[in-house]
């Protein structure tokens, strides 16, 4: 399918989707891209071409959804940057182009080389021996994009908190039941397999909302010592006490709890409430977490799907219509509900969804060739005060205001 094709399908599903009209909404999205590449630099490089369907799908997709603020998860992270610099241009172009100036790019801890035999293969080279599951520094990372100005210099990085300095941290162990893999490996371990962030959004009225971003390890692959399985949990769990008001250092040595302004909690977090290989629990840690709300985002793409593909769906207990990812059915996990927007529950909810077309609809044809996760969105009322600094009229211009 032509470029020019999926602008105009896009635009008919723009019109379509509830909007985040009105200067008091903020719609808040997360989606994994899956723009990851095999080598450093190799993403980069093909941003510089035609896209093909995988990249043409992402770009409708995003346009035609229009987040004010988005996660980015499985796309290449590089030190300047360029890759992202890249995807965003091409976000820009065409008559619905979108415009996200304001982005938040850090380091991962994926394919970061740790120097330990972290996986207890014997070898201290291979992609399980980074911090974080990786073929070289910063595989799969992820990205902040804003149409707000987003305040990074208040941005709070957990990417070097050891996992064994999480409290309660349920670290994995041996048949014997020593550390796994080895008591120096375990005390280095850090908790994420990417990072977590605090990145605080500036509003139209110069105050805050926090996004509280990451993207867990899955809670697969694992040995008898389930180390990703308990791993995946504690980085599940470590948003849960930050929001009960557990200090924690950051990577720039700043220690204090989650702010009291609103949150949103965002991300594949790789954990169905119901369904897939996750240790029991794990998710509802922060679905049924008192500062939370969960928006149960829906779509009729996904019940369309989940009946047609059968296989694993006809097993499964969850409910197909907030499934977020399609996967394989047989031999597979099926469908699964694993990215999320989780909104402040003092914040208003006006409006949530996933986007996975109906099979008529439009760009249902162009989601299919993309990602096997879709967007997940959520649209929340902001305060109305007038904006009282620069930053914040910078918030209320690029929201049209």
């Amino acid at each position: 399918m032509t470029r020019n094709r999926l602008h105009a399908l896009a635009l008919l599903l723009l019109a379509a989707l509830p909007q985040a009209a009105g200067a008091e909404v903020l719609r808040v999205a997360t989606y994994d891209v899956d723009l990851t590449r095999k080598g450093a630099g190799v993403l980069l490089h093909d941003l510089g071409r035609e896209p093909d369907a995988g990249l043409a799908a992402v770009l409708a997709v995003i346009r035609a959804a229009r987040p004010d603020v988005m996660l980015l998860t499985s796309f290449d992270h590089d030190l300047r940057g360029r890759a992202l610099a890249a995807f965003l241009d091409l976000l820009r172009q065409g008559p619905e182009g979108i415009d996200y100036a304001h982005v938040f790019d850090g380091p991962v801890n994926a394919g970061e080389v740790s120097g330990l035999d972290l996986d207890g293969d014997g070898m201290l080279m291979g992609w399980g021996d980074g911090w974080g599951w990786g073929k070289f520094p910063g595989n799969g990372g992820m990205a902040l994009v804003s149409r707000l100005p987003l305040d990074t210099e208040a941005a709070r990085s957990f990417r070097m908190l050891r996992w064994a300095d999480l409290p309660g941290a349920a670290l994995p162990e041996t048949p014997e039941g020593g550390p796994w893999p080895d008591a120096g490996a375990q005390a280095a371990f850090r908790l994420s397999s990417r990072s977590h962030w605090d990145v605080p959004v500036i509003l139209p009225d110069g105050g805050r909302l926090h996004l509280l971003a990451s993207n867990p390890t899955p809670p697969l692959f694992d040995g008898p010592e389930m180390g990703n399985r308990l791993r995946h949990r504690d980085e599940l769990r470590f948003w849960a006490l930050y929001l009960d008001g557990t200090a924690f250092a950051d990577d720039q040595g700043r220690v204090a709890p989650a702010a009291a302004a609103p949150v949103v909690v965002l991300g594949n977090l790789n954990a169905d409430p119901a369904d897939g290989a996750g240790l029991d629990g794990a998710i509802a840690q922060l679905l049924d977490h008192p500062r939370l709300r969960d928006p149960l985002p829906r779509s009729e793409g996904a019940v369309a799907a989940a009946a047609a593909q059968g296989g694993a769906n006809l097993r499964q207990n969850g409910a197909p219509a907030t499934d977020t990812a399609d996967w394989r059915d047989d031999g597979g996990p099926g469908n699964l509900r694993v990215d999320y927007v989780l909104p402040d529950a003092a914040l208003e909810l006006v409006g949530a969804g996933v986007f996975w077309p109906a099979p008529e609809a439009a760009l249902a044809g162009a989601v299919a060739t993309g990602p096997s996760h879709r967007l997940v969105w959520a649209d929340v009322v902001l305060p109305e005060a007038e904006p009282a600094t620069s930053a914040a009229k910078t918030a209320s211009a690029a929201l049209g205001r």
